[in-house]
């Protein structure tokens, strides 16, 4: 895996190199700008994983390049601010920071908040990937390698789970998606329903999606780092 990279522009160049060993420790790799001119040319040709940007800077300052980089980028940035009340001015403005973080502040704070702010944004492929891709006109499950055919009430009640991943649907909405002509049928039939769906989805798709959740109903995993749990 390559190191996350992550620039410092900060002007208090012992602020600079504080922050930088404390990145260095949590092994990230650190590049650091004094200038504010500086550094929207190079982000464009080598972008970061994050940007810590303090706002008074000599050149640009920190507001100008935070709006020049989302014209072209959404690499995560960090804006650090010496004044409490700056904040406020800098949300007003919508200028597209991911955070705020206000002086003096703790470097271990600042590592955190990295962390956090990188959690979202470098497994994309992880947390953003659809779990499973339906076909309607076939009424079709489709994995990376499988298509695995469902009944018409199986793919109701699955595209409804895939709807809303992690949120708990109850037997009685169930119920009415995959019965729309409102017929009248028994908790047990919606269970034997997700049974065979889920006997499905592990067995040919090799994936085990579905959670029962007792004396409510069921739901999809909202991710595929859950599938396992």
């Amino acid at each position: 895996m390559t190191t996350p990279l992550i620039f410092i522009v900060e002007d208090e160049h012992k602020l600079a190199l504080l922050l930088k060993d404390y990145l260095h420790q949590a092994q990230y790799a650190v590049e650091i700008f004094s200038d504010g001119n500086d550094v929207v040319e190079v982000v464009k040709q080598h972008p970061p994983d994050a940007i810590l940007l303090d706002i008074m800077l000599p050149g640009k300052d920190g507001i100008q390049i935070c709006s020049e980089i989302r014209r072209f980028s959404q690499v995560p940035i960090l804006m650090l601010t010496a004044r409490v009340e700056e904040v406020d001015r800098l949300i007003g403005l919508e200028i597209g920071a991911d955070d705020y973080i206000c002086k003096p502040f703790s470097p271990r704070e600042v590592v955190a908040r990295v962390k956090a702010v990188l959690r979202r944004t470098l497994q994309p492929d992880i947390q953003n990937k659809p779990l499973l891709g339906l076909d309607d006109n076939r009424m079709l499950a489709l994995t990376s390698n499988q298509k695995i055919v469902l009944t018409a009430v199986e793919f109701k009640m699955l595209k409804c789970l895939l709807s809303e991943p992690g949120r708990i649907f109850s037997r009685d909405h169930l119920m009415d998606i995959a019965y729309d002509d409102h017929r009248i049928v028994s908790y047990r039939t919606i269970d034997s329903h997700i049974k065979k769906l889920r006997k499905k989805l592990n067995d040919e798709g090799g994936l085990d999606l579905i959670r029962s959740v007792y004396g409510v109903g069921y739901k999809i995993v909202e991710s595929v780092e859950d599938c396992d749990k």
